[in-house]
């Protein structure tokens, strides 16, 4: 009796243990809550996710509870309905009957609790099932809008699986405690059920069947996201088989119940073994052989006649679903007209050509700039400022701090002095230095600006990397920024925390991150904050858990010198009838929320783009006040907002396939497309879309752009290209710049081959790799130019033990033409300065051409044979000493080079 006691005990302890953290870490997230100014979000997703609970709690208890305390009055005289049969004998249920009533109400409580967890967790399911919109387009078979399926499906098919389970659970609870209690026996006399077990295990069979007619009902529209067509959604087969049969199976199952429930009131067990048992087998056959035999017979022999209207209908509702119906398609002829003077006209464009990758530049900050081993770079991101009157692409990273860096990881450390990271590096696209280093227009600590872009908030307490929190105005000075063997320390004045300045409050946060520190540290007083959810992606995702965020957040630098956050949030649903789902996304997906925060007091803001979108329109409604009109954004901050990139991918991906808008050219993937792919550390991959300042052809001003090119499937050659806007009222269009069909443009693939054949640059690269240097071959990026496209493609150096990258040539490509200089403007003035129109395309780094700055080339001959004598090359160096000659000559002549 004392072990059961402690037992008990034990368990009680246990579960108020549970109680107690669920209800300290609830109440310090309202606390949280209440700092960020969103505590109407926590205090609807609880009411829903308490609302659930709580409903599912109770159904399942009802259940458990009423049915299982009805089963021992099932005695009475046995009714013998199988024939004669030797079986082990069970214990005496008098062994298990005082044990059993005491557990039937605290095992009911239990079960129910447990199963209270997973209905709670539906609760945006209910959340857009209480909010529901119009999408204003109906389903092509059933008629219904699509915010049915959106909003309402969902909820109603996690319902009836629940109650399903709950129910079937049931009865095989009833039944076991049935056979136990000898209300249903098996013994030498056959199958006895008693007529009180009979009716109960009926009806709870009843409801069972009750529930699979609705289920039935629902599958009827889960047909629409069927796999197993020649296209997504319900193909022939689902619609001519499956679907007729679903009809007759409610019927049935229908019918099956109400056949249980009269068996009731007649003798034996006949007329429910053959109402379930024409359930059974009409779901058998009806559900696998008629849509097998249909399948073979009637849609295999000429499947794309059968199939030709369904494909259709996934066609148009993937395109609508990932908004690729919105994508404006252009002509680009890709001729191989341009000129010096064109490039000229285009001088913003070439400007803006990135040379630095994120990864080598990213090598070079943390190797030139983190200062401290506690400082990290974590990412670098590309985006455009006006420096100095004109439009620039900067690429900008902030310099976090890394906790697990830290020399000394004591918790004062950790959470009271190493509170923040400081200030950041920006610097433009395309610029270096002579040593083939980055250019910078902001850098060093404290930060040192130039070309008008100031930073004058340079802490960073809300970034990409973070601890579990950090403790502010406290009794210890927080480490500001090092300088030189001294330290700058500073007082946390932002408005970001909670107070803990309170016993209770100590108490509470103590329990959170089990930490008796915050007890009894003396540093801790009465305006000590403390900072957590300082990751931003976290802190965001904490406020707004529906929403989806791109992988890619970056900072911004603001006219007033602070640093914000942008980070991009999409609403996806899975159950968009007949489009093609995208694996960990779904089926839809859109970008309809732009999301702010501050790097100093992390302030979060939400703002919308595209109001009008159904799914964020039934948040605003079940969250009013948590979004504001795109209007209400700061303008320094609105123009810095850029077309992400994950939603982009996502697109590319889809309009690969469904550009293709004959149902037979999609059937035989006649005109299917793919992404062209990259050397990236000796494997192929996929080439990411990627950023760049250009002037659209038939456009008048240079625009910040996201595009990537497409090529052919088993072919390298370039299709078409996709654009993604970003800036003023243009923001969000795509357009698709298709090539002529019957027109060889190189694609990325091909000229990296044309690259690698040049013997030239291959012999450059083999003499760098021979000396002990690691060559990084940056990605190669094609960049239209009017009407014509123009490859770039950067290389970088590397000591094989060292990481500091430096950009040591530029390979340039156009039509038939390569050439690889030290920097941009000499790779292009090669190809393109001086060249006769009427001059036959060569692959110019072999042979150099005609220029008109004669001494340009004599230094650059010099140059180039420096290197050569460098690394031993005699071959190289006579030839470069040789045409200097040349040069040198035709200066003296005082005519060009012949």
């Amino acid at each position: 009796m004392r072990r059961h006691v402690i037992v008990l005990l034990l368990l009680i302890a246990l579960v108020l243990l549970s109680v107690g953290a669920e209800a300290v870490a609830l109440y310090t997230d309202w606390l949280w809550f209440e700092e960020v100014g969103f505590t109407g979000v926590f205090t609807t997703i609880l009411f829903m996710k308490a609302l659930l609970g709580l409903a599912g709690g109770a159904v399942v208890f009802a259940l458990l509870y009423v049915n299982l305390k009805l089963t021992p009055r099932g005695y009475g005289g046995p009714l013998v309905v199988v024939a004669e049969r030797e079986v082990p004998q069970l214990p005496d249920w008098a062994l298990f009957q005082p044990l059993y009533r005491r557990i039937v109400l605290p095992g009911s409580v239990v079960l129910a609790f447990l199963a209270s967890r997973p209905a709670s967790a539906k609760w945006q399911e209910l959340l857009r099932f209480l909010n529901p919109m119009a999408f204003g387009v109906a389903d092509p078979e059933f008629g219904r809008d699509i915010g049915f399926y959106i909003f309402r499906y969902p909820f109603l098919s996690a319902t009836y699986q629940f109650l399903f389970l709950a129910v079937l659970f049931t009865l095989a609870a009833v039944a076991a405690v049935y056979v136990l209690s000898r209300g249903v026996s098996l013994g030498p006399g056959g199958l006895a059920v008693t007529p009180w077990a009979r009716g109960h295990l009926l009806v709870l069979l009843a409801a069972l069947l009750v529930l699979k007619a609705w289920g039935y009902s629902l599958d009827r529209y889960n047909l629409l996201f069927s796999p197993g067509g020649a296209a997504f959604g319900a193909s022939y087969t689902d619609v001519n088989a499956s679907l007729p049969i679903l009809n007759v199976l409610i019927v049935i199952a229908g019918l099956a119940a109400i056949a249980c429930v009269a068996q009731i009131g007649w003798p034996g067990i006949r007329l429910a073994v053959g109402g379930v048992g024409l359930w059974l087998l009409a779901s058998l056959i009806g559900l696998s052989a008629y849509p097998a035999a249909v399948q073979r017979f009637s849609v295999a022999p000429n499947e794309i006649v059968a199939e030709r209207p369904y494909i259709e209908r996934t066609i148009a509702a993937t395109n609508r679903a990932y908004g690729l119906d919105r994508i404006e398609e252009r002509p680009f002829p890709a001729r191989e007209e341009l000129t010096a003077a064109v490039l000229k006209k285009n001088d913003a464009t070439i400007k803006n050509i990135r040379l630095w990758d994120h990864r080598p530049l990213l090598d070079s900050y943390s190797q030139l700039q983190e200062i401290r081993t506690y400082y990290k770079f974590v990412d670098v991101d590309n985006d455009r400022y006006w420096i100095d009157g004109e439009y620039r692409q900067l690429m900008l990273s902030l310099r976090e701090l890394s906790h697990a860096h830290l020399p000394s990881r004591i918790w004062i450390n950790e959470h009271l002095v190493y509170t923040h990271g400081f200030g950041a590096v920006a610097g433009p696209v395309n610029r270096v230095t002579r040593e083939g280093l980055p250019e910078f227009f902001v850098k060093d600590i404290p930060p040192r600006s130039q070309n008008g872009l100031s930073i004058t908030r340079p802490e960073v307490y809300f970034g990409e990397v973070a601890n579990p929190y950090v403790l502010t105005r406290t009794e210890t000075k927080e480490l500001n920024y090092p300088m030189g063997d001294q330290n700058v320390y500073t007082r946390y004045e932002g408005e970001g925390g909670v107070g803990i300045g309170t016993l209770w409050r100590k108490l509470l946060f103590t329990a959170r991150f089990r930490e008796i520190k915050f007890l009894l540290s003396r540093e801790l007083g009465p305006e000590t904050r403390i900072l957590f959810h300082r990751q931003i992606a976290e802190r965001v995702r904490k406020i707004a858990p529906f929403l989806r965020l791109d992988g890619d957040p970056y900072p911004v630098v603001t006219k007033e010198g602070r640093i914000v956050w942008i980070l991009d949030g999409y609403t996806t649903a899975e159950h968009f009838p007949y489009s093609q789902p995208t694996r960990g996304v779904g089926n839809y997906i859109r970008n309809p929320v732009k999301v702010t925060v501050d790097a100093y007091h992390g302030t979060v803001r939400f703002y919308l783009v595209e109001p009008e979108e159904p799914v964020i329109r039934a948040y605003a409604r079940a969250f009013p006040g948590i979004f504001q009109p795109l209007a209400a954004m700061p303008e320094d901050l609105r123009a810095h907002i850029r077309y992400p990139q994950d939603i982009f991918g996502i697109q590319a991906r889809m309009y690969a396939a469904f550009h293709m808008r004959d149902p037979q050219v999609f059937y035989n993937k006649e005109d299917l497309w793919t992404i062209p792919a990259r050397k990236a550390e000796g494997r192929e991959a996929e080439m990411d879309p990627y950023y760049t300042i250009m002037r659209l052809p038939g456009e008048t001003r240079e625009e910040f752009i996201l595009l990537l090119p497409f090529t052919p499937v088993r072919r390298d050659n370039m299709i078409a290209w996709l654009a993604a806007r970003s800036d003023g009222p243009h923001y969000g269009k795509l357009i698709l710049f298709d090539f002529p069909k019957g027109k060889l443009v190189f694609g990325p693939r091909q000229i990296e081959a044309r690259i690698d054949q040049d013997a030239f640059i291959s012999q450059q690269i083999s003499l760098w790799g021979q000396a002990g240097s690691l060559v990084l071959r940056g990605s190669l990026l094609a960049i239209p130019i009017e009407e014509s496209l123009l490859y770039v493609q950067p290389l970088y150096l590397a000591a094989e033990r060292g990481r500091l990258p430096e950009l040591k040539r530029v390979i340039t490509a156009f039509g038939n033409r390569i050439a690889m200089e030290e920097t941009l403007e000499a790779s292009l003035d090669r190809i393109f300065g001086g060249r006769p129109p009427d001059a036959a395309p060569v692959a110019v780094a072999r042979e150099p051409a005609v220029r008109p700055g004669l001494a340009n080339q004599a230094l650059q001959h010099f140059q180039r044979a420096q290197e050569h004598l460098k690394r031993w090359n005699w071959t190289g160096f006579g030839e470069e000493i040789r045409q200097l000659e040349e040069v040198l000559r035709a200066l003296e002549r005082g005519s060009p080079q012949r």
